[in-house]
């Protein structure tokens, strides 16, 4: 097989993929279901992925069901994103050991093992993309972040299935995906049978599938892969519109909707943890009586308090001036910094808003009331 040809495995056939990856040194994960929901894991093997499992989601809803398929991608995403895996929510990032007057500093080493990740959604490829030009391709790369990435086999799992929070078609990350992977599949369980359509994406994943027994896509299973994207894509109604959004959102810095959702908003931070290309952290240090020193890196979300300190307070204090830092920051001036937008359309912030919040909602109401200011506003006054 080829970078751009197909070829059509079964339940087995995948099995033998997952377990091919572990042979090869790869440490293997993929979605299983864990805490009622569905999340990254390790997975040696199909039988560990959430077969039969159907999620429903809502703002502010998720609930996970087991429907009476087999079907092992029947689902949109869960709460956990492949973020965690490349970029840890808690990172060591030095320590350092005092004697006197000597002091011995070590770094952690880097994983023994390369990343094979099993069923990423489109949506998550496109949110690598952006770590990867946050965090890879910048003048100073995270080189935690790109020790975990570069060695990463990504095996994607086209959506079949999206959650009414989702809007991919809005952001052009999904229900279908054309790169960003090694090798790709799309579920098919029809009157065919149940199987994968499997197309290549690189030549190391030419490599891994010349190491199986696969049998030639055919027109109809091609077909019928076309199919389900496209019926996906028609079942995706919740839209975000994406025309002059950065330069509306900057020019309504004091719109009154800031103040009207920070009513609602609990400032959780929910949104930023479980967001896929959220990437703010914090860094910590810790000693002991022993003279050791930790230095260490935490995930840290804007709508914590400290999170704009500088000397003398927060730049920030109220709940409408960190959910305006974090909306503005993800629709409209990541594309300054990064060139993209920093959402890619999974719905999660919505999903796990415990207010259920809506981003497109509230990108909607600016837009619908473009220009409006609090009378307060025009005195001087306004979210901060």
């Amino acid at each position: 097989m080829r970078v751009g040809e197909a070829a059509v495995i079964d339940p087995r056939g995948l099995d033998e993929l997952i377990r091919l990856l572990g042979d090869l040194g790869y440490e293997t994960k993929g979605p299983v279901v864990r805490d009622g929901a569905i999340m990254p894991g390790a997975v040696r093997g199909v039988e560990d992925l959430p077969a039969g499992y159907q999620d429903e989601q809502a703002p502010g809803h998720y609930r996970l069901r087991r429907g009476e398929g087999d079907s092992l991608f029947a689902w949109a995403v869960g709460p956990g994103s492949w973020k965690a895996e490349m970029f840890s929510p808690t990172e060591e990032l030095w320590r350092a050991l005092v004697h006197g007057d000597d002091v011995s500093i070590t770094e952690p080493e880097s994983p023994v093992a390369p990343l094979a990740i099993i069923g990423a959604r489109p949506c998550e490829l496109a949110a690598m993309a952006v770590l990867d030009r946050v965090l890879a391709d910048s003048a100073v790369p995270d080189p935690h972040y790109v020790a975990r990435r570069e060695g990463a086999f990504v095996v994607a799992a086209e959506c079949g299935h999206p959650a009414a929070t989702c809007f991919c078609t809005s952001m052009g990350t999904g229900p279908g995906v054309e790169s960003g992977f090694d090798l790709a599949l799309s579920e098919l369980n029809d009157a065919g049978g149940h199987r994968f359509v499997l197309r290549v994406g690189t030549e190391r994943g030419a490599d891994v599938l010349a190491r199986l027994s696969v049998a030639a896509a055919t027109v109809d299973d091609l077909a019928a892969r076309n199919q389900m994207v496209s019926r996906a894509a028609g079942a995706v109604h919740r839209q975000l519109a994406n025309e002059g959004l950065p330069a509306l959102l900057a020019r309504n810095q004091e719109h009154p909707r800031w103040d009207e959702v920070a009513e609602r908003c609990l400032a959780c931070g929910n949104c930023t943890l479980v967001c896929p290309t959220c990437f703010c952290s914090d860094v910590r240090d810790t000693s002991d009586l022993s003279g050791e020193v930790r230095r260490g890196r935490v995930w840290a979300s804007c709508f914590d308090l400290d999170h704009s300190y500088l000397h003398g307070g927060s730049v920030r204090t109220s709940v409408s001036s960190r959910y305006r830092q974090w909306l503005t920051h993800k629709l409209s001036t990541w594309w300054d910094q990064f060139g993209t937008s920093g959402c890619i359309g999974c719905g999660r912030c919505i999903a796990w808003c415990p207010v259920g919040i809506d981003i497109t909602e509230e990108a909607a109401a600016i837009r619908e009331t473009d220009g409006a200011v609090h009378a307060a506003t025009a005195r001087g006054v306004g979210p901060r």
